[in-house]
C-alpha cells in the first residue's frame, strides 16, 4: 500500500529522552470518490451542499467490518485527509485566503491546504454504510473533497463537545451564501433534464447549492458578464453570477475519451 511520508511529515514530538523524533509517516485507510473532479468549483468548507452524495471506499487492511462497529450510530464523522493535489507546491507561513484577498493570515489562522503538514479535516452527515462486491463504502454528504483525495483517518463527530456553539471567527463572521435566484436558459433546462436522467442525480438542485457558494476567485468577482466553468460528475457547467441573479448558461457532458 503506498505511503505518504512524503506530503505527510507532522511536527514532531519529544521522547521521553528529550531527543526530537525525525517525522511520522502515514498510510491511507481510504480514497474518496467525488463528484468534484477539479479543484475549481470544490465549496470551500464542508456541509455547505447537502444534496451531493460523496463515497469514501475503505481500502484493503481497513475494511473489516469490526473496525466500523457502532460508526452506524454516528449522524456525522470527522474525515482527516491529505491536500494531495497541492502537497508537493511546499507551504507558506502567510496566505490570502480565497475570500479575503487583500488580506494576509497567518498559515495557522487559516484553512489553506499550503500548510507545513497538508492535512485537513471535514465534518460530513454520514448517510449510510455499504458493503458491496467486496468492498466497503461510507457515503457521505457535505463533503468538500476533490476526487481521489486520501483519508487518513475517520473519527465520529461528538456532539457534547465537538459543537462549540459560543465560537466565533470575526474575520469570517459576514460571510455568507449567494442568495441570488439560480436561473437556468432554456437550452440549459433542457441539458440538466436530459443529463439528471443520464447520471440519476438531482443536478438542478446539485447545481444551485454549488453555485450559491460562490466558487469564483475574490479578484474575478466585478465582471458580472463574466462567464465561468465548472465541474460536476462529468459534466460541463457554464454560468455567470450578476448582483440579480446566478445564470447558469449550459450543462454538458464531458464523453470519456
Amino acid at each position: 500500500m503506498t505511503t505518504l511520508a512524503q506530503a505527510d511529515r507532522l511536527s514532531s514530538d519529544y521522547h521521553s529522552d528529550g531527543i526530537m523524533s525525525n517525522q511520522y509517516s502515514f498510510t491511507p485507510v481510504a480514497q474518496v470518490h467525488s463528484p468534484y473532479r477539479q479543484k475549481f468549483g470544490i465549496p470551500r468548507q464542508p456541509r455547505l451542499t447537502t444534496s451531493i452524495i460523496t463515497r469514501i471506499e475503505l481500502l484493503p487492511g481497513f475494511d473489516r467490518k469490526e473496525m466500523l462497529r457502532g460508526l452506524e450510530q454516528c449522524s456525522h464523522i470527522w474525515l482527516l485527509f491529505i491536500f494531495n493535489a497541492t502537497a508537493d507546491q511546499g507551504w507558506r507561513p502567510t496566505v490570502r485566503p480565497p475570500r479575503l484577498q487583500k488580506k494576509k493570515l497567518g498559515v495557522f489562522a487559516t484553512r489553506s491546504p499550503f500548510r507545513p503538514n497538508p492535512i485537513g479535516m471535514s465534518a460530513v452527515k454520514l448517510e449510510n454504510i455499504i458493503h458491496q462486491d467486496s468492498k466497503t463504502f461510507l457515503q457521505v454528504s457535505g463533503a468538500d473533497l476533490l476526487d481521489g483525495t486520501p483519508i487518513i483517518d475517520i473519527k465520529p463527530y461528538l456532539p457534547y463537545s465537538d459543537c462549540v456553539t459560543e465560537a466565533q471567527y470575526d474575520l469570517v463572521a459576514h460571510m455568507s451564501e449567494l442568495q441570488q435566484p439560480v436561473i437556468f436558459t432554456t437550452t440549459a433546462q433542457q441539458q440538466c433534464e436530459q443529463l439528471t436522467t443520464l447520471l440519476g442525480e438531482p443536478l438542478q438542485t446539485q447545481i444551485t447549492e454549488l453555485l450559491r457558494c460562490d466558487p469564483r476567485p475574490a479578484y474575478d468577482r466585478h465582471d458580472d458578464d463574466r462567464e465561468f466553468g465548472v465541474q460536476l460528475h462529468d459534466v460541463n457547467i457554464r454560468f455567470c453570477i450578476r448582483p440579480s441573479a446566478i445564470e447558469v448558461r449550459a450543462i454538458t457532458h464531458i464523453k470519456d475519451n
